[in-house]
């Protein structure tokens, strides 16, 4: 007989663009040479400081546990950054570090939701949010975006989603895997919902032509914030986020890390330190390099034929559509994997309004990403 788990694992959908690495792992391990072009990995070295950081506070012993809710310093290190790139002041007394943004969303859901409530999501959407929202018991409620306005969220159609269960709005900006910056009124628009916004923010500072991020702590006393250090300073490894929440969700966030995680770990909190202290170039080279890299891409896909209606203005995602080739994103994926070598994220990850469209990270060097490109050109005729 079978074993009988918990009702709510069932209700988690694989994460695609784990699957598709982990696939083109495999394949490597078999000898093939696989482009990547699936994952959210930045692709270049975290700051030097951080890495010394880390090393410096192995050697002194820092392997212990720290306050549940961080280190002092890092936490006061957050709310200064925070502060100079938004403008409002924040105390360091409503920062939670965690390990990584994910520990810090299921916080914060877990806060939130109750059985049968709902979040809404813009959609397409990073496939996390609707897995974290139904382990919690809850339900998301989507609003899709037009590819044609930029992947504006509509407030007009968020407040016409909203119900008696309704227990946040969820905004990812920049987007993954649009890229979409929302736009000021737009963000003050859904502040005016009088509905808390958990705003995923861990693309700041990765934004384009002249695109500048509004945090909701900007619009809304009410606000979540969900931030790390994954993608600004490529400290994915390091597995470091934060969640900056109203002071009365504070005590109860904090009883939850004690229980879940007790903390975050030690020698890992002194890296963020000085990423937030040093690391502003690695941030810069890195903005510099997606803002050509998405250009490289985007025009070479839209060259094989694929659909780039706009490029990102942030993250460093080309979401493309697929549909002249197939409308079956997750077969186009894995056939574009075992043909060409190329492996990418198929769009149904991102919900059913990606499906039939396919996300390419162009966090790869411009040599191979001129490899890629030339790959899925002599694969075409395989893949339609």
């Amino acid at each position: 007989m079978p074993e009988a788990y918990a009702a709510r694992v069932t209700k988690i959908e694989p994460f695609l663009a784990m699957e598709v690495m982990e696939r083109a792992f495999a394949m490597e391990r078999e000898g093939e040479r696989v482009l990547h072009f699936e994952i959210g990995e930045p692709g270049f070295p975290p700051p030097q400081a951080a890495v010394r950081a880390c090393e410096e506070a192995l050697n002194r012993g820092a392997t212990h546990y720290t306050d549940s809710r961080g280190l002092d310093a890092l936490r006061r290190a957050i709310a200064r950054d925070k502060s100079r790139r938004t403008g409002v002041e924040v105390d360091p007394g409503r920062v939670l570090v965690t390990n990584g943004t994910s520990s810090a969303m299921l916080l914060v859901f877990s806060l939130l939701v109750d059985a049968g409530d709902e979040v809404i999501v813009g959609t397409p959407h990073y496939p996390c949010y609707p897995n974290f929202i139904r382990f919690c018991g809850g339900e998301p409620v989507f609003v899709p975006t037009d590819p044609a306005s930029g992947y504006a969220l509509d407030v007009d159609r968020v407040k016409h989603a909203i119900t008696p269960r309704t227990r946040a709005v969820l905004v990812c900006s920049p987007a993954n895997p649009t890229g979409a910056v929302q736009e000021p009124e737009v963000m003050k628009g859904l502040a005016e919902l009088d509905v808390p916004i958990l705003s995923d923010e861990i693309y700041d500072g990765l934004v384009y032509d002249g695109a500048r991020v509004t945090s909701a702590l900007e619009v809304s006393e009410r606000a979540f914030v969900l931030d790390g250090f994954s993608k600004r300073y490529a400290m994915t490894g390091f597995r470091l986020g934060y969640v900056i929440a109203p002071e009365a969700a504070m005590r109860p966030l904090q009883i939850m890390q004690q229980n879940l995680f007790i903390s975050a770990n030690e020698f890992v909190q002194y890296a963020g330190i000085a990423a937030l202290e040093q690391g502003g170039e690695t941030v810069e080279t890195l903005r510099r390099a997606f803002d050509g890299r998405r250009r490289r891409l985007g025009e070479g896909l839209r060259s094989l034929g694929f659909g780039v209606p706009s490029l990102p203005r942030g993250a460093f995602y080309v979401f493309a559509d697929a549909r002249f080739l197939s409308r079956d994103s997750r077969a186009l994926a894995n056939r574009l994997l075992e043909t060409a070598q190329v492996a990418v994220t198929p769009g149904i990850d991102f919900g059913t309004a990606g499906e039939g469209w396919l996300r390419f990270s162009c966090t790869a060097a411009d040599a191979t990403i001129d490899e890629a490109l030339e790959r899925i050109g002599r694969a075409l005729p395989e893949l339609s």
